[in-house]
C-alpha cells in the first residue's frame, strides 16, 4: 500500500451565501500524516469531506495521485474514511463488518473474509472476527473501523476525530497506534481533530484552520515554536499573550522591552514599536535577581511539576516549573526568568 499525493488547488465550499471553506491551496505529500486542526466551525471537517467526495467542492480542483477527482464520486476516488462514530453494523460480526466494502463491491465472500482477516491482524485484532461490535471495547471498535478502511487498500485514509469517544489514556494509546500503522504502511493520512496534543503527537504536518481558511501550516515544531499569530500560538498549547515594546532592530535581532526586562529575540520582520509577545509556560522559571518582578497568586502541585499564576507588571503569567523540591508559596514575591527559545514575537 502506497500513499498518494493530495493536491488542493483553490478548493472552496459555499452553502448559498455562507462560505464554509474559503478557496485555498494545500499539498499533502504522499505517505505523510497531515492533521487539520482548529476549533468547531472552522471548516476542517468540510475540507475532509470534500477530499472524501462526500461534499462537492464549489470552487477549485482536487487531485489525488495526480488524477483530477474533483467531479468523481466517493466510490471512484480510492479513499477510505474512519468516522467519529465508527459506524459499525451492530448485527454483523467484526469479520463481516471489515469485509462489507469488499463484498458489496462484488468480491467473493471467501476472498473478502481472507482480506478482512489480514486487515484485522494488521490492527492487532487477529482472532476477534467472530465477535459482535457490542462485545468489543471502544478502542477495539476503533481498530475495527480502521481495519474496515484499510481492507479497501486506499491511496488516502481519512480520519474524522476518531478518538473523541475514548477516555484520555486510551486516546493516547490509540493515537500512537495510528501513527505507527501509518508509518509502517506508508499510506497518506488526513486527520481531523480539535485536540492540540493529539495533533502534535501524530503529525508530519499540521494545518491550523480559522474562519474557514488556513491560519498557518507547518511541522508540529514550527507551529509551536514559531507561530505566525496570537491565535495559532494560543491554539497550539498553553501560551501567555502579553504586550511588549520593540525598542530597536539590528539585522535579525530585536531588542524587546517587557516591563523592566530587556530581551533579544528573533525579529521576524518586526520594526520598532508596540508588539504582541507569546511566552510559553515552560519557558518561565524563577531567578535569584534581575528578573521580572512578580507575586505568586496561585500555586498548584502537579507531582512532576508545579503550576503558578504570577502577577507581574505586564499581566498575570501562567508558569509550569519543575521545582518539586523548592516550591513557591502563594503571596511570595519572586523574580521570573524567561528562556528566550520560549518567547516569540507574533502578529495580532
Amino acid at each position: 500500500m502506497t500513499g498518494a499525493e493530495v493536491r488542493l488547488s483553490g478548493i472552496g465550499k459555499r452553502y448559498g451565501a455562507v462560505q464554509a471553506v474559503k478557496p485555498l491551496d494545500l499539498v499533502i505529500e504522499g505517505g505523510t500524516l497531515v492533521t487539520l486542526l482548529g476549533p468547531s466551525g472552522c471548516g476542517k471537517t468540510t475540507l475532509l469531506r470534500m477530499i472524501a467526495g462526500l461534499e462537492q467542492a464549489t470552487d477549485g480542483r482536487l487531485f489525488i495521485g495526480g488524477r483530477d477527482v474533483t467531479m468523481l464520486s466517493a466510490g471512484e476516488r480510492n479513499v477510505s474514511m474512519v468516522f467519529q462514530s465508527y459506524a459499525l453494523f451492530p448485527h454483523m460480526s467484526v469479520l463481516d463488518n471489515v469485509a462489507y466494502g469488499l463484498v458489496s463491491s462484488g468480491m467473493a465472500r471467501r476472498a473478502a473474509h481472507a482480506r478482512a482477516e489480514a486487515a484485522l491482524e494488521t490492527v492487532g485484532l487477529k482472532g476477534f472476527g467472530t465477535r459482535l461490535p457490542s462485545e468489543m471495547s471502544g478502542g477495539q471498535q476503533q481498530r475495527v473501523a480502521v481495519a474496515r478502511a484499510l481492507v479497501l487498500e486506499p491511496e488516502v485514509l481519512l480520519f474524522d476525530e476518531p478518538l473523541s469517544n475514548l477516555d484520555a489514556r486510551l486516546r493516547r494509546s490509540m493515537r500512537e497506534e495510528i501513527r505507527a500503522l501509518q508509518q509502517r504502511l506508508g499510506v497518506t493520512v488526513v486527520y481531523v481533530t480539535h485536540d492540540q496534543a493529539e495533533a502534535l503527537a501524530v503529525s508530519d504536518k499540521i494545518v491550523v484552520m480559522r474562519n474557514a481558511e488556513i491560519a498557518q501550516a507547518g511541522t508540529p515544531e514550527e507551529l509551536y515554536t514559531q507561530p505566525d499569530s496570537v491565535f495559532v500560538a494560543t491554539f497550539m498549547g498553553e501560551a501567555n499573550h502579553v504586550h511588549a515594546e520593540v525598542e530597536s532592530v539590528a539585522g535579525d535581532v530585536a531588542r524587546v522591552a517587557l516591563g523592566p526586562m530587556r530581551l533579544e529575540l528573533p525579529a521576524r520582520g518586526f520594526a520598532a514599536g508596540r508588539a504582541d509577545l507569546v511566552i510559553r509556560p515552560e519557558a518561565i522559571g524563577f531567578a535569584a535577581d534581575a528578573g521580572l518582578p512578580g507575586a505568586v497568586r496561585r500555586a498548584t502541585y502537579m507531582g512532576s511539576h508545579s503550576e503558578y499564576h504570577v502577577e507581574t507588571a505586564v499581566g498575570t503569567l501562567f508558569a509550569v516549573v519543575p521545582d518539586r523540591l523548592q516550591r513557591r508559596a502563594v503571596g511570595e514575591v519572586v523574580q521570573l526568568a524567561l528562556a528566550p527559545d520560549g518567547v516569540v514575537l507574533v502578529r495580532p
